[in-house]
């Protein structure tokens, strides 16, 4: 060998071995202060109040991280809770404790509030000038929250902050939690994580857990003194030296939460409602039928019901509100919106993978439930005993509940049930399967949400699960033409979201080419972990009014603004060569002629079971599209008890 190679050969040896030495000194230290925190966590504690951020898109991480901040508090643990908006990453490695919980979105990616930090520490973790020592001061824990529907994605902001801190240095306390918005364990999940952090804070963790880290402490200062003594074929052999890495001491700790969660199975297949999902729905005055059906009175139904007036689709096609069942056959659906009034606490999947129950039992069970809330109207002021026996025999089915009812395999058997019954029938689907439109058999009215008219304002408002969403509802569109029978454009406007996208909403006109389109300004539900809406985003009836004005000029007349119901902030527009005859409206249906033209097998349209529209109902009439019939109730601004009563 040549004295060069000599050289170099010995330059490449010292080089490997003082790398070899730097990381076993560098683990050494990060274990001891493993143990140091496990034995006397009350060192630091009190060095510097800790931080606990919230990485949040919704608000849900917001409002765990806010009860983290009150149980630390209530154990004498000081932090702060901050927003990562209005931190400066480069402060991070003066922090001696930070508590992370951090949702997931926009597949796979941080919130807006987060995404400075979040690519700040990638960044510094991929850059070899800032080393692997930067936060070695700092002890930290992670809590995810997201769904397993959104697969690989799940929770991967907070595996990544683990991963990034874990690289810069930093002592991860306990594993990564992870927590499940959808599978109604979430509470559980995290206030096991929280216990686990607690516990460490405060020096509780077990003999086990502190034994195994002087284990692994005692293994790597044998190794350190092993490379004081060794040649470097023998450094080249056993360059690991048995040592094992913090991330694995942590992924070998027992785990309070494996991420399963146990629900009843039927022949190797789970059910839909899971006890969770149950109590959360009943809460809420959903009647569950069998595993993945439900139904709820609605409040117009107890509206009409007392004489008060119905929904905007009495007004639009002469549904009487109170003899009106609202149900669906699939609580799951394939989006989680951020206008849904059910906060998502339904299921939600991309395909069926549940139990499946009949048709009829759903109907029956439906209709069961049904009566007898309608029954609990009994003595209610206003309900007399003629509208309470209509409303016992309900005649319509809204098959709009919850979820997506195109998702169930027997859709086309649940729709013959009830028209075998001789109930008319609303379908409403969020315009993610396709494939469903084209199979389903003649229904009284068809209906595609459209809640977006671009593919990013449609991922930003209805968070669908497929990755190819927007070309699952370019199709669903396309399908709708297909259809023979009334068809209808569902638009919700939410202002601050899609209230600017009028061109954009015109072009999808020619691809489904629906019958009508109905237009209603979003509805507030409250503050909610799962959405962050306020009134602020709801829009006026003027303004949906001048929308859906604008859309009628576009269309050059195919389309002209029909009817409007004031109280539901809700305008139709109708297609004018089928449903504007010799100038007057014909958006009702003729119920009746429906059943029969289902009755007789043989092909049909929509113009064949039209019927005009009532003036009071018309765009422009003085009543607003409220029938003159009811009697229209204010409550007084400082809620007087007994509100009165004034003819509309």
């Amino acid at each position: 060998m040549s004295t060069t190679s000599s050289v170099r050969a010995r330059l490449a040896f010292v080089a490997l071995l003082s790398a070899t030495t730097f990381y076993c000194i560098h683990k050494y230290r990060r274990l001891k202060r493993l143990k140091n925190l496990s034995l006397n966590p009350s060192s630091t504690s009190k060095a510097s109040r800790g931080k606990i951020f919230f990485i949040s898109q919704t608000g849900t991480a917001k409002a765990l991280a806010q009860r983290l901040y009150e149980l630390c508090a209530s154990n004498d643990i000081a932090f702060d809770l901050v927003d990562p908006r209005s931190y400066e990453p480069e402060d991070l490695p003066k922090e001696t404790l930070v508590l992370f919980i951090a949702s997931t979105w926009d597949g796979g990616k941080s919130p807006k509030n987060g995404e400075f930090l979040v690519n700040w520490l990638g960044e510094s973790a991929e850059d070899f000038r800032v080393g692997s020592l930067l936060l070695s001061d700092c002890k930290f824990a992670v809590f995810g929250v997201g769904s397993r529907a959104y697969g690989e994605s799940y929770n991967a902001v907070a595996k990544e902050l683990s991963s990034r801190m874990i690289g810069l240095g930093g002592l991860e306390m306990i594993p990564v939690g992870e927590g499940d918005v959808d599978d109604g364990e979430l509470d559980r999940a995290f206030q096991d994580w929280c216990t686990g952090v607690i516990r460490v804070l405060k020096g509780g963790g077990s003999a086990q857990e502190t034994n195994g880290v002087s284990q692994q402490i005692g293994a790597v200062e044998n190794d350190l003194e092993y490379y004081d003594s060794t040649d470097d074929e023998d450094e080249e052999n056993d360059a690991d030296g048995g040592i094992v890495d913090l991330e694995d001491i942590a992924g070998k700790a027992p785990s309070k939460r494996n991420g399963v969660v146990k629900v009843t199975k039927v022949d190797g297949k789970k059910e839909m409602v899971t006890p969770v999902i149950r109590a959360s729905l009943t809460k809420q005055g959903y009647k569950i039928i069998g595993s993945h059906s439900g139904v709820k009175i609605c409040r117009w139904t107890k509206s009409q019901l007392r004489g008060r007036g119905g929904c905007y689709k009495h007004s639009f096609y002469g549904i009487e509100s109170h003899r009106c069942m609202e149900t669906t056959p699939s609580l799951a659906c394939a989006n989680k919106c951020v206008f849904c009034w059910r906060h998502h606490t339904n299921p939600v999947g991309k395909s069926w993978q549940w139990k499946m129950d009949e048709p009829s039992v759903i109907v029956k069970g439906a209709l069961d439930l049904h009566t007898k809330m309608i029954k609990q109207m009994k003595g209610v002021p206003g309900v007399t005993p003629e509208k309470l026996q209509e409303g016992l025999n309900p005649r319509h089915c809204a098959l709009s509940l919850v979820g997506e009812p195109i998702m169930y395999p027997e859709i086309n058997a649940l729709v013959d049930e009830l028209h075998g019954r001789r109930i008319s029938t609303f379908l409403v689907t969020n315009a993610q399967f396709p494939e469903k439109i084209l199979m389903m058999k003649p229904i009284t009215q068809l209906y595609v949400s459209v809640d977006a008219a671009t593919k990013e304002s449609l991922k930003a408002i209805d968070r669908p699960l497929f990755a190819d969403f927007w070309e699952r509802f370019i199709d669903s569109l396309k399908a709708l033409q297909e259809k023979q029978q009334r068809t209808v454009y569902r638009l919700t406007l939410v202002k601050g979201w899609n209230t600017e996208e009028l061109d954009a909403y015109f072009n999808l006109f020619s691809i489904g080419k629906p019958d009508f389109i109905e237009i209603k300004g979003v509805t507030y539900c409250g503050s909610s972990a799962t959405s962050k809406l306020t009134m602020e985003n709801v829009p006026w009836h003027a303004d949906v009014k001048a929308f859906s004005e604008a859309l009628s000029l576009k269309s050059n007349g195919e389309y002209e603004v029909a009817c409007e119901h004031a109280h539901s902030c809700c305008v139709l527009l109708g297609r004018t060569e089928k449903f504007k005859v010799d100038g007057k409206w014909f958006t009702w249906i003729d119920y009746e002629k429906f059943h029969d033209l289902v009755a007789s097998g043989e092909p049909f349209t929509s113009t064949d079971y039209m019927a005009q529209t009532p003036s009071w109902a018309v765009y422009g009439a003085q009543e607003g599209g409220f029938d003159p019939e009811q009697l229209r109730y204010k409550k007084e601004r400082h809620h007087h008890p007994k509100p009165q009563a004034v003819l509309a």
